[in-house]
Parts: C-alpha cells; sequence; structure tokens
C-alpha cells in the first residue's frame, strides 16, 4: 500500500508562526477541532506541541482524511483522532461538543455558505468561553492588505466564482450574529491575519 500523505507546501511555512499564535489563546485541556484539515500537516504539528489537548481533524475530501490519518498514523501520536467527515454548511456537525475551534485558510476557497456553515456550527458545539480560530487573508474596512492579495483573490474568482478573499468585518459581524466577541486580530507573515473570537462566559 503506499503512502497517502499530501504535503502542502504552506503548511510548512505558517504553522510556525500559527503556533505561536495558538499557544497563547487555546485552553490547557479539552478538544480542538479543525476544520478542513486538508493534509493534516497542521493538525499533527499542534499535536506534538500540546500534548494535553485531543485534536480532532475533519475534511469533506476523502483524500484529504486518508492524508490526515496516514500523518498520524506516521507520528504515532495519542491525541489525534481518526479524521471526521465534516462539510461546514451540513449541519448538524458529527461532532457534538469542542473547546475550540479551528479553520485555516478555508473561508477564501469556499463559498460564503461555508463561512456562515463555520461561525454557526462552532456557535452549536463550542462552550461558554470557548475559542473560533480562523486563519487567512482577508481585506480591512473594504481593501485590500496588499497587492498580493488583491492579485490573489482575482486568481480566486476566476476559478470560481463563489470564492474570494472576505471582509474581516463580515466575517466578525456574523461571528457577533451568533454570539461571539469581537475578534482578537494578530498580524500574520505573507499578509494573512489570524481572528481569535471567544464565547463569551
Amino acid at each position: 500500500m503506499g503512502d497517502t500523505r499530501l504535503h502542502a507546501p504552506s503548511a510548512a511555512r505558517n504553522r510556525d508562526p500559527i503556533l505561536d499564535v495558538l499557544r497563547r489563546f487555546l485552553p490547557a485541556r479539552g478538544v480542538v477541532l479543525e476544520l478542513a484539515s486538508g493534509s493534516g500537516e497542521h493538525t499533527i504539528h499542534f499535536a506534538r506541541a500540546f500534548p494535553t489537548l485531543d485534536f480532532q481533524p475533519s475534511d469533506p475530501d476523502a483524500e484529504a482524511r486518508a492524508s490526515v490519518d496516514a500523518w498520524a498514523a506516521s507520528a504515532g501520536l495519542p491525541n489525534v483522532r481518526p479524521a471526521l467527515a465534516l462539510d461546514a454548511i451540513a449541519q448538524p456537525w458529527p461532532i457534538d461538543a469542542a473547546n475550540a475551534v479551528l479553520c485555516i485558510n478555508m473561508i477564501h476557497i469556499s463559498p460564503w455558505q461555508a463561512a456562515a456553515g463555520l461561525v454557526s456550527g462552532a456557535a452549536a458545539i463550542l462552550p461558554p468561553g470557548g475559542l473560533l480560530y480562523l486563519y487567512g487573508p482577508y481585506r480591512r474596512d473594504g481593501s485590500h492588505t496588499a497587492p498580493s492579495n488583491e492579485a490573489f483573490d482575482r486568481s480566486l474568482r476566476e476559478r470560481n466564482p463563489a470564492w474570494g478573499i472576505r471582509d474581516l468585518e463580515a466575517v466578525a459581524g456574523l461571528a457577533a450574529e451568533h454570539g461571539f466577541g469581537p475578534p482578537v486580530v494578530e498580524q500574520m507573515p505573507a499578509n494573512n491575519l489570524s481572528l481569535i473570537f471567544n464565547k463569551p462566559v
């Protein structure tokens, strides 16, 4: 049987900057659900760094789930669960509760309904004080933060008109509608942002 592990070059570039942010915001214990886990490289990197947290990867794509599980098997980490088949739009999700929800580089390569599903699904399973972490490129005050992001946005919309870099304010408004507080915004490398939302206690 061949190696089913996929490799995402962006994961190798951004996993440590993301980890630096997560160290300040993730709880000490509990379950961390990752949506759109993709290759699984983020899951493994974070699970290795947080041995007291249980990581639940997920992806709607069967090939991605196989990659996640293959990475987990090769790493031998006891705190990574088998990947779930989870589509953010299809609710209820196949997991009842989590202490944190992570979603990296999904919102701009999916329709807006996926962002809405992500936020509403996270609100349904997170407890008071729970964390929703989003990473990726965003527009601010209606404008791109860099020419490279503007070009990237144009290429995304050419591939699929339903895709595209979202307005931070629109995402924050969506989160507020589902009971989250305003985001902590962290500037990240390559003109990306980390958005950290909490459910009020």
